[in-house]
């Protein structure tokens, strides 16, 4: 493998000193720009993109072309893992995700198998493999997955949910039936990871996108621990580097310090979280990824460069940081605003590490 001409990102997620403060943006690769629309019209649907490696890493690179970013994402969906298990994903216009199978009893759980990285999960590796070749050490790639309550969240309801009434009425009425299904998730999030980490992913992260939606303590029992399972069976050094692993709930600052208890590197946190507060709460003890409001990106660039300010003031001095947004850029952003973004945390940075 090439040798890595920048690694700033690395560094940043292990808290070891930086020059400034590294970026990349959670969708980066995506719909507000023209040259992924274009794309995405030629592969003919979404999954379709996902399951060609070569356009897979067309999109994953656009945005390192325009924009002077310090990582590169896998281009894939967090729907894969259930997918690969045979509930029929597909997806409606304007709906988002739907499953054809959704899970509502014991018995359609007890049949779900852990599908094999390189063989049912194969284009994902494919990818990964095709991303890393053609990244020549330009940048790290990051691979991912979603977290096994976020993933459980969709095979329940069967697509999209505003109440999440049947997964939580599965959680209340038969938590045993949960957590065998949230053991299977875990155990199939081990290996589609690791399996990303062999082909050349160079840091992981786990998007538990639903976490924010349980009570404190379904939260630990149902999402935190699956998570921690994960953390404990993850590959943590790939090519004599280490393969750090950033955790992220979405509206999870009540738990940051105990997510930062799984043997993590690294948190990502949304914008409802001041980051001087997550970083007191986690005293140092992990990396913080975050946590621009994506909408700022609607304002004018120097209201944008205002609020990049405010964040670099509110982690402040030290190392550790790695500046993103709170959640992913929204498809109606001017790639302007993306560029303003971004040169205001080159610009502002440096003075945070000296």
């Amino acid at each position: 493998m090439s040798e890595l001409k920048n690694d700033l990102y690395l560094r940043a997620l292990l808290r070891q000193p930086t020059e400034r403060t590294p970026i990349w943006m959670m969708r980066q690769a995506g719909r507000y720009l023209p040259e992924y629309r274009e794309v995405r019209a030629q592969a003919g649907d979404f999954m379709a993109l996902c399951k060609n490696a070569e356009l897979a890493c067309e999109v994953t690179l656009q945005p390192l072309r325009r924009f002077k970013l310090d990582a590169a994402i896998l281009f894939s969906d967090i729907l894969t893992i259930p997918d690969a298990m045979g509930l029929g994903l597909y997806f409606e216009t304007g709906e988002g995700p739907k499953f054809e199978r959704p899970l509502r009893d014991v018995a359609a759980i007890e049949q779900l198998g852990i599908p094999d990285p390189e063989q049912e999960l194969r284009y994902v590796m494919d990818a990964v493999r095709t991303i890393r070749r053609e990244l020549n050490g330009q940048v790290p790639l990051i691979g991912f997955s979603g977290s096994p309550w976020t993933l459980a969240t969709y095979m329940v309801e069967g697509g999209s949910t505003k109440n999440f009434s049947e997964v939580k009425k599965l959680m209340f009425s038969e938590p045993q039936a949960m957590h065998l299904l949230l053991d299977k998730l875990a155990d199939s999030v081990i290996s589609y990871l690791n399996a990303q980490i062999a082909a050349g992913a160079q840091a992981v992260m786990i998007f538990d996108t639903w976490g924010g939606v349980l009570s404190p303590r379904d939260y630990r029992e149902f999402s935190l621990k699956y998570m921690h399972k994960i953390v404990a069976g993850l590959t943590r050094e790939a090519d004599g580097r280490q393969v750090p692993v950033t955790l992220f709930t979405k509206n999870g600052g009540a738990w940051l310090p105990a997510m930062a208890e799984t043997g993590c590197d690294a948190l990502g946190v949304d914008w409802t979280m001041d980051l001087g507060t997550a970083r007191q709460l986690v005293q140092d003890k992990v990396a913080l990824q975050g946590n621009m409001d994506p909408s700022v990106l609607y304002a004018p660039p120097a209201r944008i460069e205002e609020e990049v300010a405010t964040i670099l003031a509110s982690y402040g001095h030290g190392h550790g940081h790695v500046f993103n947004l709170g959640h992913g850029i929204h498809p109606g952003v001017d790639p302007e605003h993306a560029l303003a973004f971004i040169e205001a945390v080159h610009k502002l940075s440096p003075a945070y590490h000296q």
